[in-house]
């Protein structure tokens, strides 16, 4: 089952169940948008509202996540390209969820940023209040998988003193997320194929069994001290095959198309422009 927040041709945010190329309504979006609990999904699974064509619908980033937890470093293809050593323990940093924008919308490069890269990463969205997981409560805590792409902004990132790693990944529009949230039915979070396309070049073409710290590992780590809430988000790192690290390297430029495929999931889609 899938879960979309959209806008109608009326206007209203609303939430729906997606089924193919159709939204069924479920009723009207809350502040959080579409969060994977049960409620959230029992609502979903009975949607019986209009129906609408995908392509008369807006869709917006599913869940305004009020945390967005990313992981740095945690594809051994990744870790290899960068030259750097596999860590000890998971890399942890934010992106601010003002960067979040849904399907189709505009990534837009800030005019400073001389060095605009892609990172296309399986996003989990937290279901169930969770405080120190242990494997069996990490797997239930999760209530959904979706695809985020984690645009970075190397020149922020690794130019300046100390590494701004959360400034350079946090510009508007930096966090697409979309275009759904899937529920976990038939989900195995040590399979899952992650695919970026960059204008018709398929750029990065991984699996979660390359994970250093796979799914469940994350959840323990980042539940140990900080509680995890129905809504937030984990970007679980990005695999080999990013622009920084091409000879020669490949930066966004303008009128680029950035695909993220997650099996289960399906593609989120967006167009890049260069700020006027």
């Amino acid at each position: 089952m899938k879960a979309v927040r959209y806008v109608d041709p009326a206007g209203a945010t609303r939430i729906g169940r997606l089924d193919d190329e159709r939204v069924v309504d479920a009723g009207p979006a809350g502040p959080i948008g579409f969060v994977p609990d049960d409620e959230g999904w029992a609502q979903v699974e009975a949607a019986s509202g209009d129906e609408h064509a995908l392509s008369d619908v807006q869709l917006l980033h599913p869940t305004h996540a009020r945390k967005i937890l990313a992981i740095g470093l945690n594809y051994r293809s990744h870790a290899e390209e960068s030259e750097l050593d596999v860590p000890a323990v998971p890399v942890v940093f934010a992106k601010w969820s003002t960067a979040l924008v849904g399907h189709g919308a505009d990534i837009v490069i800030p005019r400073e940023e001389t060095r605009p890269d892609y990172e296309g990463e399986l996003a989990v969205v937290i279901g169930k209040r969770t405080y120190r997981a242990d494997a069996d409560s990490a797997l239930a805590a999760i209530g959904g998988i979706s695809a985020m792409h984690d645009v970075s902004g190397r020149r922020a990132q690794l130019e300046t003193p100390l590494r701004q790693f959360t400034l350079g990944k946090s510009f508007d529009t930096f966090a697409p997320f979309g275009p759904c949230v899937a529920s976990m039915d038939g989900i195995d979070l040590t399979d899952v194929q992650v695919k970026t396309t960059v204008s018709g070049e398929v750029m990065q073409d991984a699996n979660t069994a390359d994970l250093i710290f796979p799914v469940l590992d994350l959840i323990q780590y980042l539940s140990a001290g900080l509680t995890l809430e129905p809504g937030d988000v984990i970007a679980t790192g990005t695999p080999g095959g990013v622009g920084d690290s091409r000879d020669p390297k490949r930066y966004l430029r303008e009128g680029d198309v950035v695909d993220i495929e997650i099996s289960g999931v399906g593609t989120l889609s967006n167009p890049v422009r260069m700020e006027a």
